[in-house]
């Protein structure tokens, strides 16, 4: 790319919204604009497509499913009335419930609710997280506080947060099918808490989950506040436009219908017939042509603005839970996916950027650019320059440094994150998904490799109940292989040994290190 020709590249790959304050730009990767007229017969292709998708086309064959987010926020669009009509329902009970709760017609045990405390993991939690950093502390709602693990000691230190505010605290369990067991093991220790509160949690609790599910019968028999619904149309990481995500966002005091309108008028925009006037279309293609259709480069998101930190996390799994497949739709071994990472500016001027400007090059970068600096006036720290003044200099500083090192970029600009901004940027890289998944004719609305590994888990607790069985009724100190032998399980040999490594150092499970041996060949009872 000639550095003379910068700024006549720069106007040509240049799109910016008539609509709102919203800008892409593609100039700094380095496609030919051959190639561009080139991949438009591949974008036209992905728009029939996308426009199959909306219209209610099967868009995951493995599940016989529609897929419908885009329905969620302009109901218009559903292609049958029954799904406009329960779009529009939930939606309406969210605001209603919401009003109950913050004018405080719903009550704790103690009060006025204060507190959120949201349980679920992947989708039903990462959407929820990103609004309320993106946009807290504008929220006159509650104060959000999430369990998105199933790690103890994670639980134990938000819970220990809202220790003796439990009687003011609302908490949302969100799981489609109610069996996840991350969500289902942190509504047990959330209901063991309020019990040592001497408190009921159905009097604190609300679900969001499909109907007929574990969790819908759960709080339906322990008479939970609420329960508002999930569908099987709509995927976990695309589900934040649903009472997943509004529900968390409207107790916590922001514009719920700003969200929604901000990611309807994307996209409006992202269906352009265009491809150099669709940003999505644009975007999508910019992944294809970096990574040669096989995800061959890194995609590094990199905001300028800490209210977007978690955002490169939430695309991570946007991303790469969709379009991270092994076989594409016709059964072929592909083995697709593009890798993401990324923090936030100008931070990264301190850790990885290093290596972005002088190291491998096996990586593209897209920038976040926030315009607007904060609300209000900013001081001068330097010779009329403010700290937003600086974060300015960085990111444009960062953008030329990887442009002179030859390193690809796209760059995204926005006036400020507000709900409308946020809306727009989550619609945006959903449809860009879509394109993408079309592009490489992968199924981008299922997830096996997840499924399986759910599956694994269930299988190694399935071998640790029965190695302790097994260790119990021996009565004698064994190591990890004398163990599987016993047990008839020599292909688990180092999976009985990381088990029996870690039941050691939980006490209450009753298995002890026998002896001072060290490494494979240390024993361990159980009495």
């Amino acid at each position: 790319m000639a550095k003379t020709n910068c700024w006549d590249r720069f106007k040509k790959f240049y799109l910016e919204s008539n609509d709102f304050d919203f800008s892409i730009d593609v100039s700094k990767v380095d496609f030919s604009e051959k190639w561009l007229k080139d991949f438009e017969g591949t974008f036209k292709d992905a728009l029939k497509d996308m426009k199959a998708l909306v219209k209610g086309a099967v868009a995951n064959p493995d599940e016989e499913r529609m897929v419908g987010h885009y329905w969620l926020r302009n109901t218009a669009s559903a292609p049958k009335a029954e799904l406009k009509d329960v779009i529009e329902k939930t939606n309406k009970s969210v605001v209603a419930f919401t009003k109950k709760v913050l004018s405080g017609k719903c009550q704790g045990s103690d009060g006025n609710f204060e507190n959120l405390l949201l349980v679920g993991i992947g989708g039903s939690a990462l959407g929820p997280q990103f609004i309320d950093q993106a946009l807290r502390p504008a929220a006159k709602g509650l104060s959000a506080y999430f369990l998105d693990n199933t790690d103890p000691d994670g639980i134990d230190r938000v819970l220990g947060d809202l220790k003796g505010q439990l009687g003011k605290t609302l908490v949302v369990v969100i799981s489609k099918s109610g069996g996840t067991k991350e969500t289902r093991n942190g509504m047990l220790e959330v209901e063991n808490a309020y019990k040592k509160a001497k408190l009921v949690l159905g009097e604190h609790a609300v679900a969001v989950t499909g109907e007929g599910s574990q969790l819908f019968q759960k709080a339906t028999d322990d008479n939970w506040v609420e329960i508002f619904p999930m569908w099987d149309w709509v995927g976990g990481r695309t589900s934040v436009m649903s009472a997943v995500g509004l529900l968390p966002a409207a107790l916590s005091g922001y514009k719920i219908q700003d969200l929604l309108e901000g990611a309807k008028e994307m996209d409006k925009w992202t269906m352009s017939a265009s491809l150099k006037r669709n940003p999505a279309a644009l975007l999508s293609a910019m992944w294809y042509f970096a990574g040669n259709g096989k995800g061959e480069k890194d995609m590094v998101i990199l905001p300028y603005k800490d209210r977007l930190e978690l955002f490169s996390k939430y695309l991570q799994q946007l991303i790469m839970e969709s379009i991270g497949k092994a076989e594409d739709l016709d059964g072929k071994t592909v083995n697709q996916g593009i890798a993401v990472y990324g923090n936030k500016g100008s931070t990264d001027q301190h850790a990885y950027i290093q290596q972005l400007r002088d190291g491998l090059h096996n990586f593209f970068v897209t920038f976040i650019e926030v315009k607007k600096s904060r609300q209000g006036r900013s001081m001068n720290v330097e010779n009329g320059a403010t700290t937003g003044d600086y974060l300015e200099g960085f990111f444009l500083g960062t953008r030329k440094a990887l442009g002179d090192s030859g390193r690809q970029s796209i760059t995204l600009s926005v006036d400020e994150v507000n709900e409308k901004t946020v809306g727009r940027l989550i619609a945006l890289f959903e449809r860009a998904v879509g394109y993408y998944a079309s592009y490489v004719n992968i199924n981008a609305y299922h997830q096996p490799g997840v499924e399986a590994g759910k599956k694994a888990a269930q299988l190694v607790l399935e071998l640790q109940q029965d190695a302790v069985k097994t260790l119990k009724a021996c009565k004698k100190a064994m190591s990890a292989p004398e163990l599987a032998k016993k047990m008839s399980r020599s292909d688990e040999t180092e999976t009985l040994f990381k088990l029996l490594s870690y039941l050691s150092a939980n006490s209450q499970s009753g298995v002890k290190v026998d002896g001072k041996v060290a490494g494979p060949r240390t024993k361990y009872i159980c009495k």
